[in-house]
């Protein structure tokens, strides 16, 4: 396959005229791609009615998202290959009728092994509709209207999981947790429905299935999915101190290493890898890792304050994260329209920047922080997703053949998932390790030869007196411990921000890497 330089768009766009069909067929696969997306998130917020529901153990509740991560992983490198052999229809007409039929099995399942192999079977279908949507955006239309079709794609895909806990927690506390999973149906039927019946932009190529590299799909499999188990286990068992995560680690060195042999020297590899000779594509990659860290990461961590330190429940989680998807979803046109005059490069600079502010605002939080104190970090951060993925977007896949992009999509998306699935590994290593490291400096503070902390037992025993007797001073010990745990953590979700802080501020310096794409004659003529 011929290499494509950074600034070229060497297409032709005869037949790319825009049509009310297109434009519903289109949207039925973005719809199709939110569904997914959304998925991925919409189950954090109440994992602990859904142990309640399913019996299930603490430790053992976190597989309900593992599982669907894993298993989408797999799927949105493959669906490249996949899109090709059997088409685009073909394709996410199967995917989305499978991810209804999974839904419909998460709802009803009695049991966690149940929901987990259901979850499973959701995230892998699922992913195939994500790239299959990127991949249709710059194949159907013409290059003047990417800027537009780009803001829509870059705000279903951020905000997707920004608005998944305030879904979430909606419907379970109106219903129930099985909701979760039903609202799926609906919106399912209808879009295998239109991508059967509308979508025609390609035709398969079933002679591929002849060729089809199952050693390399196996190897695949199993390296992304010890990897991603690797990353999402790893905390909670120290790490190199566990021989089961050894030995995921060791596994996915050996399969990569085997998958990397096959895809290069395959005559058709489960992967085609090329598309990382285009410089923007390289660079997009990394952007997109970097901003998966803080599509994912930042998800996580409001959330997991708001419940851990403030005592939020999931409707309360949900209000008060929901100013990010409020600010992206205002953002959207701005940068649609504004991306069309001024050059991406500068968007994505003031993308990093706003990632960087908005982190940075969060470092003095304490246990009182709110809706209020919470606003603007979560607005800007908002506004900073939108600038950094719509330009990314446009840079890293608009300079690429209509055959690379196939390909080239899976790639594009796995490296934001994996981006968000590496920080928030870091993000809960370094969690329990400042925690434990704070809690030490707090305990050297607290002594009982300082009169503060004297005068604070006295006067909590005291108001336990009443209640509990003799046992008061054993309740007030326990309650300074809990102060001191909580205060500990607070000054852990310090030293993550100010961590993310710094990481954007370096991955600012990869921006001058990308090239501006150089518009053809007859896109400029628009």
């Amino acid at each position: 396959m011929s290499d494509t330089t950074a600034g070229a768009i060497p297409l032709d766009e005869s037949g790319r005229e825009v049509t009310p069909r297109k434009l519903i067929a289109f949207s039925a696969l973005v719809f199709g791609m939110f569904m997914a997306i959304l998925d991925i998130q919409i189950v954090s917020s109440s994992l602990s009615e859904i142990q309640a529901g399913l019996s299930a153990a603490p430790d053992e509740i976190s597989w309900v998202q593992t599982s669907y991560l894993i298993a989408e992983v797999v799927m949105i490198p493959l669906s490249g290959f996949l899109a090709r052999a059997l088409s685009t229809r073909i394709l996410f007409s199967l995917s989305a009728l499978g991810f209804t039929v999974a839904s419909v099995l998460c709802a009803t399942a009695t049991t966690l092994p149940e929901m987990i192999v259901y979850r499973a079977i959701q995230g892998f279908v699922g992913g195939g509709m994500i790239p299959t949507a990127f991949a249709a955006a710059y194949t159907i239309f013409p290059r003047r209207y990417l800027p537009p079709i780009m803001a829509v794609v870059g705000l279903t895909v951020t905000l997707a999981p920004t608005i998944g806990p305030t879904v979430g927690g909606y419907l379970t506390s109106a219903f129930s947790w099985h909701w979760l999973f039903l609202i799926n149906v609906v919106p399912g039927i209808a879009a295998t429905v239109l991508a059967w019946t509308l979508v025609d932009f390609d035709e398969p190529e079933f002679d591929l299935l002849k060729r089809f590299d199952v050693w390399g799909l196996v190897a695949m499999a199993i390296g992304l999915g010890s990897l991603q188990y690797f990353l999402e286990e790893g905390t909670r068992d120290d790490w190199f101190d566990s021989g089961v995560i050894t030995f995921f680690f060791a596994a996915t060195l050996v399969s990569g290493a085997i998958f990397f042999w096959r895809t290069l020297t395959q005559p058709v590899p489960v992967v085609d890898l090329t598309a990382f000779k285009n410089r923007n594509f390289a660079v997009g990659c990394t952007l997109t890792f970097i901003i998966g860290i803080g599509l994912y990461g930042l998800t996580y961590l409001y959330p997991l304050y708001l419940g851990r330190v403030r005592g939020y429940n999931s409707l309360q989680i949900g209000e008060t994260v929901f100013v990010t998807g409020a600010f992206m979803f205002a953002s959207a046109p701005i940068i649609g329209v504004l991306i069309r005059k001024f050059d991406p490069r500068i968007f994505i600079a003031l993308g990093l920047v706003g990632f960087v502010v908005s982190t940075f605002e969060l470092t003095p939080i304490t246990n009182q922080w709110g809706f209020g104190e919470l606003f603007f970090p979560q607005a800007l951060r908002g506004m900073a997703l939108m600038f950094c993925m719509v330009p990314i977007n446009m840079l890293a896949l608009g300079t690429l053949t209509p055959l690379q992009v196939k390909n080239a999509s899976g790639l594009f998306n796995l490296m934001r998932n994996l981006g968000g699935a590496v920080g928030l590994a870091i993000i809960n290593t370094m969690l329990t390790t400042r925690t434990d490291v704070h809690i030490a400096q707090l305990n050297e503070r607290i002594t009982w030869s300082r009169q503060i902390a004297i005068e604070t037992l006295q006067g909590m025993t005291q108001s336990f007196s009443a209640t509990l007797g003799s046992d008061a001073e054993l309740a007030a010990l326990k309650k300074i411990a809990g102060m001191v745990q909580r205060e500990a953590m607070v000054l852990a979700f310090a030293d993550i921000f100010l961590l993310l802080s710094v990481f954007f501020c370096v991955a600012c310096l990869f921006v001058p890497l990308l090239e501006r794409p150089r518009m053809d004659a007859s896109a400029a003529a628009h």
